[in-house]
């Protein structure tokens, strides 16, 4: 259901000092996206008449994230408290009839909190609606203190509280839901009466309920959505949060995830039913895994899509790559950007690839760099192969055809082609295409000397007594002149 007559407005100005960052705070990781673009994804459900951050530090660069998600921005400049925000985006928000206010460091905020807000305000004819929660010890935080079951008296710092409000244990979340025509007239009686010189939303708050003004408390579900990020510490504690999400959606639907707590899912990813992910996998980016896949201790998927029946195994690491049905990958192995395992190809241990088309069936097993390559089908390619791709200015592409056997060691100097059904012999130095169903040999005729080496051995220990020789000669010289 759209909301065309509420705005929401995200307070996204802040430096985040507490954080000891060069970088704005609300544009730090956690979950796999900026904590800006977690509470913006969490509100375009919504459908609200428009999506409005204010923006202060770093101003362009949290900018540039609101805006690829559709969302206006204002600059608040100086940062004068969240009421003065509120202030400055008063022209942007238009018509609007109501407002929902989230700060941009609070990630964790569910759709359906933010929609039972709206609708707990809405139902209640509320001038302002706060989202609270309840903590078991809510130290540091403002506390919430009702005149009534349903009706809020104030919002009380913690530095102001009075004996008897220590015991409270529901606090503000700084998200609130907001009437527009009742909190304007309020903001413009709030002084900045405070050791910052500051305009806050809660002297707005008090202000509509010191006039009868109906001020409403919604507890959130789930006390861990109103998470801010002011240090390091709170950070990995909302990223641990998102991650278990994640971890907890993919197991719902049907994959299997060992010792999850180890495991690490961005939002994007996604699984078929019946893959198993071991401990300490790291799955990124947009990584697509097909159904009874297997991905082993280790690996590291990035922008990876893979077929049904893929095995991935231990410590390898996947970037930009696509895995058709039934291949197998590793033990540490490498795929780079815009590698393609077709349909039963292998990549085995200590290889890596780039840019690489690998035909189905064909095996590049041990120890090998494929690189600007394109290999047929059924193609086997011998331990300790090289494509020699760069020639330190320009990228060259190998072309190997179907059922081709590239003995060990093999160099293949790129521009060159290796014709279907051929052969080259182990060790060569391959600069020339081989035709197909060829044998290409390029390496120096072997030549053995008789007796070379026992010869050898009878001169090195003829030096190595000359040597012990000599030694011992200039050690009486040096004891004859003492």
């Amino acid at each position: 259901m759209a909301n065309t007559d509420a705005v929401i407005v995200i307070l996204a100005a802040g430096k985040g000092t507490r954080l000891k960052s060069a970088l704005a705070k609300v544009l730090h990781p956690a979950g796999g996206r900026a904590l800006v673009e977690q509470v913006i994804r969490a509100c375009r459900p919504l459908k609200p008449k428009k999506i409005v951050a204010i923006v202060g530090h770093q101003a362009e660069q949290v900018a540039a994230v609101a805006e690829k998600l559709d969302t206006d921005t204002v600059l608040q400049q100086p940062q004068n408290g969240t009421g003065h925000a509120m202030l400055v985006a008063k022209r942007a928000l238009g018509n609007a009839r109501f407002a929902v206010v989230l700060p941009g460091d609070a990630p964790l905020i569910r759709t359906k909190t933010i929609e039972a807000l709206l609708a707990t305000h809405r139902a209640g004819d509320a001038a302002a609606t706060i989202l609270t929660a309840v903590l078991a010890d809510p130290s540091g935080y403002g506390r919430i203190v009702r005149k009534s079951e349903k009706l809020v008296g104030a919002i009380v710092e913690e530095s102001q509280l009075a004996p008897e409000q220590r015991e409270i244990n529901e606090i503000n979340s700084s998200i609130y839901c907001f009437t527009l025509a009742k909190l304007w007239p309020a903001l413009a009686q709030v002084k900045p009466n405070n050791k910052h010189r500051e305009i806050y939303l809660t002297d707005a708050i008090a202000v509509l309920a010191q006039k009868g003004e109906t001020v409403l408390a919604q507890i959130a579900p789930d006390a861990r959505e109103v998470l801010g990020c002011n240090t390091r510490a709170d950070l990995a504690e909302v990223d641990r949060i998102f991650r278990e999400r994640k971890r907890d959606e993919l197991m719902a639907a049907g994959v299997t995830i060992q010792l999850p707590e180890t495991v690490l899912i961005d939002p994007e990813v996604s699984a078929g039913e019946d893959t198993t992910i071991e401990p300490a996998v790291q799955l990124l980016g947009k990584t697509k895994l097909g159904a009874r896949c297997m991905v082993q201790t280790g690996s590291v998927l990035v922008d990876a899509t893979v077929g049904d029946g893929v095995t991935i195994k231990a410590h390898s690491l996947v970037e930009d790559s696509r895995l058709e049905d039934g291949t197998i990958v590793g033990p540490f192995a490498r795929l780079r950007t815009g590698t393609h395992l077709k349909q039963g190809a292998r990549v085995g241990n200590f290889v890596e690839t780039k840019k690489a088309l690998i035909g189905e069936g064909a095996k590049v097993p041990h120890l090998s760099y494929i690189g600007d390559a394109k290999l047929g089908a059924k193609t086997n390619i011998g331990a300790g192969t090289i494509t020699c791709n760069y020639d330190g200015v320009n990228k060259h592409e190998t072309t190997i055809g179907k059922g081709v056997f590239i003995g060990s060691d093999t160099v293949l100097v790129a521009p060159v082609k290796v014709g279907d059904g051929a052969y080259v012999a182990a060790g060569s130095a391959i600069t020339e295409n081989v035709p197909a169903d060829a044998l290409g040999i390029a390496r120096g005729r072997q030549t053995n000397k008789a007796g070379w080496a026992a010869k050898k051995r009878r001169e090195l220990a003829k030096d190595k007594e000359r040597g012990a020789k000599s030694a011992r000669n200039a050690e009486h010289r040096r004891k004859g002149k003492r």
